[in-house]
């Protein structure tokens, strides 16, 4: 039996006033070493009001003119990332075969497609020969984005680096291949996502760690591999880290409530050390300080650590405020999903 004519490849990037990454993004896609008639992009732009769309279509004529993938703008009416991903699952041409998950402030490296295919293949292949679960995701490493970085933003950077701030999440600095919960821009096998029910629209935030369940509860392996690298744009301002901190905690409670397996008690750690302090304080015990003295000497050694590592001194300051603005801004999101019901955010 022949394969389907046709891509077999599609890469899916949702948008909202991406103007000044997006351009640079589709750049990094046209001119992979994939062959070209193999890979479809597809853009889902959610109402951008920035000159998004101009950048998205000059790069639908570039690619045209250089004989790339082709490129199609879509509008999501639902302007979610899950409501876009589910529209570009009914929109690819049916000889797609696998998924790649991006967003608009990413590049990828020349050999991206290619390196992720053959990574597919050889994990894919050992799976089988272990007769594990059929292989569902595979995630890739994140890394900073190109060029010299601002000085928020090189705290940002420092903060997701070190083990107090990536956890075991996308921004985790792993080093070598593995199962995994969380597969960050995942290759996802279309079979597999179809089967699933594709994304639940009712996350407006996490709907990949939603998925990545289902997958997981549908018997799918998903696994990471640092030899796919993607470089991601991080936040630029206090503001915005905030209410990303906020978010994730929010909506890691939403998807804990649907998975309780998806739980990870080191991330209720800051609530379990302010609730110990209170006991102790309450008590008129005089050691109620020290959580919080053994919280603050933490974040010191892993600013002198990363200070030294990236030979920036401006760390020392920047490492403990990011990440005790993520720590405080998480654990608050993670009672306040308890709370309410979700709606969109206001830094997307």
């Amino acid at each position: 039996m022949t394969a389907m004519a046709g891509p077999t490849i599609a890469t899916v990037i949702p948008v909202l006033n991406e103007e000044g990454h997006i351009g640079k993004c589709l750049e990094s896609l046209i001119a992979q070493d994939h062959p070209a008639n193999d890979h479809i992009i597809l853009v889902l732009d959610g109402g951008s009001t920035d000159n998004s769309q101009s950048e998205i279509e000059n790069a639908i004529i570039y690619s045209q003119q250089n004989n790339g993938p082709k490129i199609e703008l879509i509008d999501n009416p639902g302007r979610h990332v899950s409501s876009a991903r589910n529209l570009a699952l009914s929109r690819i041409p049916p000889s797609v075969t696998h998924l790649i998950e991006l967003i608009g402030h990413c590049i990828v490296p020349q050999n991206h497609i290619s390196t992720r295919m053959k990574s597919w293949q050889k994990y894919d292949l050992q799976i089988k020969e272990n007769n594990s679960a059929p292989l569902g995701a595979l995630g890739v490493k994140v890394l900073p984005r190109e060029g010299d970085l601002g000085m928020f933003e090189s705290w940002v950077e420092g903060a997701l680096s070190s083990p107090l701030g990536s956890g075991g999440g996308q921004f985790d600095n792993f080093s070598s291949a593995g199962k995994t919960k969380i597969p960050a821009f995942a290759t996802h096998l279309r079979s597999a996502v179809q089967g699933v029910g594709g994304w639940d629209d009712d996350f407006i935030s996490c709907q990949d760690s939603d998925l990545s369940m289902r997958m997981i509860e549908h018997g799918y392996c998903l696994m990471r591999c640092p030899e796919t690298t993607v470089s991601m744009a991080k936040r630029t301002s206090v503001t915005r880290w905030w209410k990303m901190g906020h978010r994730y905690g929010f909506w890691r409670t939403k998807t804990v409530l649907r998975h309780p397996k998806r739980i990870s008690l080191r991330e209720y750690a800051p609530w379990f050390g302010l609730v110990l302090s209170t006991a102790l304080l309450a008590l008129s015990n005089e050691y109620w300080i020290i959580p919080a003295v053994l919280y603050g000497v933490v974040l010191l050694v892993e600013a002198l650590r990363s200070s030294i590592r990236n030979r920036r001194i401006s760390l020392l300051i920047g490492i403990p405020i990011c990440l005790f603005m993520l720590h405080t801004s998480f654990s608050i999101g993670l009672i306040d999903g308890l709370i309410r019901k979700g709606k969109a955010a206001s830094d997307r």
